[in-house]
């Protein structure tokens, strides 16, 4: 049973990923409601990530040296108030405003909630697990809640919703273990992380499944919803199907904690991979509840493992000192993920349509998959002292 100083820490977290699932929804959806184009919104998603992946490091950075609760701290208000500036946009500069806002909440979060996770007891695969679940059955439930609430609420007291949610986690958090912080005062310090980790093979192969890992949430925040209702889905039923890619990453736990004993094998990240890419190349195959539902937990349950297969690896490649770094670099995946896949999936939806734009990424998703093997081969050329 997690120690009382913990739970704080996780049911915070819970309505952060409430928030979180909530914006992968609406966000795309209300776009699309404003009648932008495919390009207008991928630009809108995915711009923003360039600030993603700058923060990101930089926060990995802070949270090695300010412990993790505060770097958590200033997400949740940052959701907060992201949210907040959603409820009153109407037009495309404040909507880019408040999803800048919401990117800076996702930049700091992951390199500060894995450091705190990490830290707790004396099992890190096992925290980093309860994460994980914790994270997506927020996820979860923000999505199946979205689709009810924008079947009976306005965009505007959805987006209210979002950002009280965010501002619990806030006022939850405060109670959050503080996580390891070191006292390094001098820049070059400071930023001294990086350097010895860069040097890391494995930090790069890492980058790779993380990117992998991502796929399924960058379409989950873009192009997913926009699918389903073309389909014909009503927005509480897209919810519904949309929360089962976040239930598929839960499951995914699972079969980590089972067969997943060491990093070192390679079968369970591999199939991971593939079905990833079926679950996105595959999907504008079928319109109907069932076959989507399928496709969508495939796509799920690859990115669950992929996640914490990598995050395992930048854990065992790293110490307790500069893990929030690491964990950062690691996650700088997902950050191209976000940035490149509504920036392509946007540029390919206007020009060859959105069903063959979901065929086109998922061949490109296929071979990422197929260079798993020899990409892991290079990086433990160098990198076998992790092990």
């Amino acid at each position: 049973m997690q120690s009382p100083p913990a739970a704080p820490f996780f049911v915070a977290s819970y309505a952060w990923n409430f928030a979180f699932g909530i914006s992968m929804m609406v966000v795309p959806l209300y776009a699309h409601h404003l009648n932008m184009s495919g390009t207008q919104i991928g630009i809108l998603l995915g711009f923003p990530v360039v600030a993603q992946i700058m923060f990101s490091l930089v926060g990995g950075a802070f949270t090695d040296r300010l412990g993790g609760r505060a770097m958590q701290l200033f997400s949740f208000g940052a959701m907060t108030a992201g949210g907040l500036v959603f409820a009153a946009a109407h037009s495309f500069l404040p909507l880019l405003l408040g999803q800048l806002l919401l990117v800076l909440s996702r930049a700091i979060y992951w390199p500060a909630s894995q450091t705190i996770a990490a830290s707790l007891g004396t099992s890190p695969a096992k925290q980093l697990g309860r994460l994980s679940a914790v994270t997506n059955i927020g996820q979860i439930s923000g999505t199946l809640a979205t689709g009810v609430l924008l079947a009976q609420w306005s965009y505007t007291l959805v987006f209210v919703t979002l950002a009280a949610t965010s501002a619990a986690a806030l006022v939850l958090g405060v109670r959050s273990p503080i996580g390891r912080r070191t006292h390094e005062h001098r820049a070059a310090r400071f930023f001294g992380h990086f350097g010895p980790l860069l040097r890391r093979r494995m930090v790069y192969f890492c980058i790779a499944c993380a990117y992998v890992a991502a796929l399924p949430i960058s379409l989950s925040q873009s192009f997913y919803p926009i699918l389903l209702v073309d389909f014909g889905f009503p927005s509480e039923t897209a919810g519904v199907l949309l929360s089962l890619r976040a239930g598929g990453a839960v499951a995914a736990t699972l079969l980590i904690a089972r067969y997943l004993k060491s990093t070192a094998r390679h079968g369970l990240p591999l199939a991971a991979m593939f079905g990833v890419a079926v679950g996105i190349g595959l999907i504008p195959l079928v319109s109907s509840v069932v076959p989507v539902a399928a496709f969508l937990l495939a796509a799920g349950i690859g990115s669950g493992v992929m996640t914490i297969y990598y995050q395992l690896v930048m854990s065992e490649i790293s110490a307790a000192h500069n893990r929030g770094t690491a964990l950062a670099l690691g996650g700088l995946g997902w950050g191209l993920s976000h940035l490149t896949t509504p920036l392509a999936m946007g540029f390919l939806v206007d020009h060859v349509g959105i069903g063959y734009a979901f065929h086109l990424w998922g061949v490109f998703a296929l071979t990422i998959a197929a260079a798993f093997l020899p990409l892991r081969r290079w990086a433990l050329r160098a990198d076998t002292a992790a092990y």
